[in-house]
């Protein structure tokens, strides 16, 4: 077993509200917690801190209590703070929902949370509506924040006036909110995260991540999905650094407004990481405001962090972490600059980890030098989940009877605790008896300077084998062809490594928090390997 280099840091008995707030000081109040990226409209943390105790005190009288489940279906606009702490505030328990769902998706997730309301913006309110009423959710229940005809508004909430309630509840087992895993490999589920567990993340990352009040933090990356909910919105606040937000992505937008708000912490997920490294547009703007970019959600590989510090000449951190664990286990923390940019640094305090062999479940020792051998990772500590909700079995399947949560993914430890991502353990290819990391061979074809975005599946070849496939995005006008990315890949890596298909697309799909989707790249790939069949069977004939 390993720990953190770090010592423990102490977890204050406290809601995630009076973690953030209760203590704050008057010389802080009037400093900026929210700037809207659009328009450059600030909100002060008095402000904020009022608007959250009105919309809490509006919420209890409309029947919000401990054990209320709300919905929060909304991207990242000034008002998701308000609203996100106000219903904390008044003791419910938040499921937030992706931007990009659709009226089947969001309705699955209001029936399987039991959520009562439901809290939207106008743009999503057609398919926030429908899920709604199907739900068994009326028009009365919807609260659309920015104004619709029939429901409710956020105005009208603030306008109402009523106090915040006092509620009583132990943070260690009050669900604060329940984030539905990505999907990535199978069906979301609820993961129930406490007011505790939320606490606890944050103490353990704020010294690691090192934003400073003086900070402008940009907030891209969704505040529905736990990495944007823990490290932006609530570690933010925590600091008191000023929080940038930006609704949706547009890449020129995104740089104008670092440019524009002088944004100096920028949190990222890889994809973005190579639009920065690659793409013209960022000369021109005026990036020098960045002192540091903090990539999450998905392996970035060495080369691709250096390549936007280069660019930006800022420092380029690494972390990692699970929604099941609040999110963040390992960093590459701000003050350790020997730490390797491909691994994910260290883990944070409070926090105990292990590495078994996948074949034989065994513990694999960290070594007194080098590198040990791959295993899977689990993660034991106080930001780990309670559970799935209403999902005992997969709670078990995921949380051993000592409380380690096994993360499926692979990784390796150093002598000195530096902790690097292999691959997802459900995602390994093997070839011929050997392991294939398919963000090893990513990595390598982001290199190649006429592909922009790269994703690597195992699919069967006709012989049975799993082989790897690449999905390659090309660079505009350049021409690319399937033998040269094979040829390239061969060039680089052992012979069972080699890419053996490779299929153009124009976009590598992937989930808002910038994981590849691969599910959809093999249903992709099924579908036209049938077509296939299909044809050869026609011709055959």
């Amino acid at each position: 077993m390993f720990t953190s280099p770090y010592p423990d840091v102490d977890i204050p008995d406290l809601s995630i509200f009076d973690y953030l707030f209760g203590e704050i000081e008057d010389t802080d109040l009037d400093r900026v917690a929210v700037v809207d990226g659009a328009t450059g409209a600030a909100t002060s943390y008095r402000t904020l801190i009022d608007q959250i105790n009105r919309i809490a005190g509006a919420l209890a009288a409309r029947g919000v209590a401990p054990g209320t489940v709300v919905g929060l279906l909304c991207p990242n606009i000034p008002a998701f703070a308000s609203v996100f702490h106000g219903i904390l505030r008044a003791g419910g328990t938040v499921t937030t929902i992706n931007s990009l769902y659709t009226p089947q998706e969001i309705q699955r997730q209001l029936e399987d949370s039991g959520a009562e309301l439901l809290l939207t913006v106008s743009p999503l309110l057609g398919g926030a509506r429908s899920a709604a009423r199907s739900a068994g959710i009326d028009d009365e229940r919807v609260i659309v924040l920015d104004g619709a005809a029939g429901h409710p508004s956020l105005a009208d909430l603030l306008a109402q006036g009523a106090d915040a309630p006092r509620v009583s509840f132990d943070p260690a087992t009050h669900v604060a909110v329940l984030p539905y895993s990505s999907g990535t490999t199978g069906r979301p589920k609820g993961v129930r995260l406490s007011h505790r567990n939320l606490v606890a993340n944050v103490q353990q990352a704020r010294d690691l991540i090192g934003v400073v009040q003086d900070d402008r933090v940009l907030a891209l990356l969704p505040f529905f999905h736990i990495y944007g909910m823990t490290v932006l919105l609530n570690l933010a606040f925590k600091q008191r650094a000023a929080l940038v937000t930006m609704a949706k992505f547009d890449f020129a937008e995104f740089l104008r407004i670092i440019q524009d708000q002088r944004c100096s912490y920028v949190f990222i997920a890889p994809p973005i990481a190579v639009a920065i490294a690659k793409h013209p547009l960022v000369e021109s703007y005026d990036l020098t405001s960045v002192h540091t970019v903090l990539s999450g959600a998905a392996p970035l590989s060495g080369e691709l962090a250096a390549a936007v510090s280069t660019r930006l000449g800022c420092r380029v951190l690494q972390g990692y972490g699970m929604t099941e664990a609040s999110p963040v286990s390992h960093l590459i923390p701000i003050d350790a600059p020997q730490l390797s940019r491909a691994s994910v640094g260290v883990t944070v305090p409070n926090m105990q980890c292990r590495l078994v062999s996948t074949e034989t479940g065994e513990e694999i020792p960290v070594p007194a030098d080098g590198v040990s051998e791959p295993g899977e990772l689990l993660v034991r500590g106080p930001n780990v989940m309670l559970g799935y909700l209403n999902n005992d079995d997969a709670t078990l399947d995921t949380i051993d009877a000592e409380g380690f949560l096994h993360t499926g993914d692979i990784a390796t430890v150093g002598a000195g605790g530096e902790v690097t991502i292999v691959d997802r353990s459900k995602e390994l290819i093997k070839y011929k008896g050997y392991q294939i990391a398919p963000a090893e061979l990513e990595a390598l074809l982001l290199t190649h300077p006429h592909i922009s975005d790269a994703a690597v599946i195992g699919v069967m070849d006709a012989d049975g084998q799993e082989i790897p496939k690449a999905f390659v995005v090309v660079v505009a006008e350049a021409s690319v062809h399937g033998d040269h990315v094979i040829a390239f890949v061969a060039d680089r890596v052992a012979p069972h490594k080699k890419v053996r298909l490779v299929e153009f697309i124009d976009v590598i799909p992937k989930s808002s928090s910038g994981k590849i989707l691969r599910k959809d790249l093999r249903v992709r790939h099924a579908e036209a390997a049938a077509t296939a069949a299909e044809v050869t069977r026609r011709l055959g004939r």
